[in-house]
């Protein structure tokens, strides 16, 4: 099983040569990649200037610039430790202490930093918006992406050189200098926050945030660049944990007659449910313009429950909230890195390390969502185990 930290996010062995850029990072406050390959400061890409960027988000209107308001957009919030790569100034942080860390950031801040495990996912959501402003060049309905990072702001160049070397549309930014986000997090109505750092994603989620711990896998697998994937666990994620309660406490046949017991009974909402509607309403966007079938955003339910035990509770829930799920698989039990390895998504949100693991043994880029009933046990079975 990959080893994998709910502390900093994991760039498992041989990740820098499936993605063929320099090792290079940016540095939040805590935590950091465990790379198994030395750092080598010649590898690194060294730039005078950043690359010129053309197409940016901003639009000129009535002769000012054009952004959307927070309140009409769907707003993903992302640490510039999970789209960038941290690991070497980290080390410098916790070695050298913070001043010496701001020295080496501003000594540095012409060397961009290389992409993350949320790098793709970041990269598919722009590519929603260019479909979006194609369709409706007016709307204020998009993807609106907002940079989250404890750093000091005298790291902020070294971070707009990095986005603009990579061509991003990323122009609202939060460095905290080491100040809980979570505030902010609510002022920008922040549809769903990616983080490396499990106790901010733990605080989000108790905010009513969506909010998951993002991983890297082993092996990156390749994804669409022009449709966005994201894949779905159900119970604890998309789902309230109430069955997950059953099954824990009472077991496999308990959970399923209470199942058939209350497959008419909507099940509560989940802390991902609210990103799910988000990404329905672009979605009817496109369909409203006759472009279902070349919808660029596709979403997956994930599932181990089985279709004919209790599949048809999750399905009524769904349809009674309203909410489409392009392809719902349901398991029963079996593992989900294989099928999550055909799917390809961009994202993958489970509440459950083991599925996490399972997932980014394959190729996926999977993030955690600590919520419900399972963080319990996971927390006992490490006590047992001595971990």
């Amino acid at each position: 099983m990959v080893k994998m930290s709910l502390d900093a996010v994991q760039v498992m062995s041989g990740q820098v040569k499936e993605l063929k850029v320099s090792p290079s990072s940016n540095g939040d406050a805590r935590g950091s990649w465990e790379g198994k390959e030395e750092f080598d400061p010649n590898q690194l890409e060294l730039t005078a200037k950043p690359k010129p960027v053309t197409g940016r988000r901003a639009r000129k209107v009535e002769g000012a610039v054009f952004f959307p308001k927070p309140e009409n957009a769907v707003t993903v919030a992302v640490s510039s430790r999970v789209l960038f790569r941290t690991e070497r100034e980290q080390k410098v942080f916790e070695q050298k202490g913070v001043e010496e860390y701001l020295r080496y950031q501003i000594e540095h801040e012409n060397e961009p930093f290389a992409p993350g495990p949320a790098f793709p996912f970041v990269k598919a959501l722009e590519a929603v918006n260019t479909r979006l402003r194609e369709l409706y060049p007016q709307s204020e309905e998009l993807f609106d992406i907002v940079l989250v990072t404890y750093n000091h702001a005298h790291v902020g160049i070294r971070l707009i050189n990095t986005i603009n070397h990579h061509n991003l549309f990323i122009e609202r930014f939060c460095m905290t200098g080491g100040s809980s986000p979570i505030g902010y997090l609510k002022a920008w109505h922040t549809n769903l926050y990616l983080s490396a750092d499990a106790e901010k994603v733990r605080e989000a989620l108790a905010e009513g945030i969506a909010a998951a711990t993002m991983f890297m896998p082993e092996k990156l697998t390749e994804v669409s660049e022009s449709q966005l994937r994201v894949a779905f666990d159900g119970d604890a994620v998309l789902f309230s944990d109430e069955s997950e309660r059953i099954f824990k406490t009472h077991g496999l046949d308990k959970f399923f007659e209470h199942e058939k017991e209350n497959e008419d009974r909507l099940l509560d909402h989940g802390p991902l449910k609210g990103f799910l509607e988000a990404l329905g309403k672009l979605q009817k966007k496109f369909y409203a313009k006759g472009q279902r079938l070349d919808c660029p955003i596709r979403t997956y339910l994930v599932t181990a429950r089985s279709a004919a035990s209790s599949g048809i509770r999750a399905l009524k829930t769904l349809r009674a909230w309203g909410l489409e799920i392009d392809e719902a698989l349901f398991l029963a039990g079996a593992p989900k890195g294989p099928m999550l390895e055909k799917i390809r998504p961009h994202i993958y949100f489970d509440d459950q390390m083991f599925h996490v693991e399972g997932a980014a043994e394959m190729g996926t880029v999977a993030a955690h969502v600590p919520y419900g009933i399972a963080q319990k046990y996971s927390s006992q079975q490490k006590m047992s185990s001595g971990k």
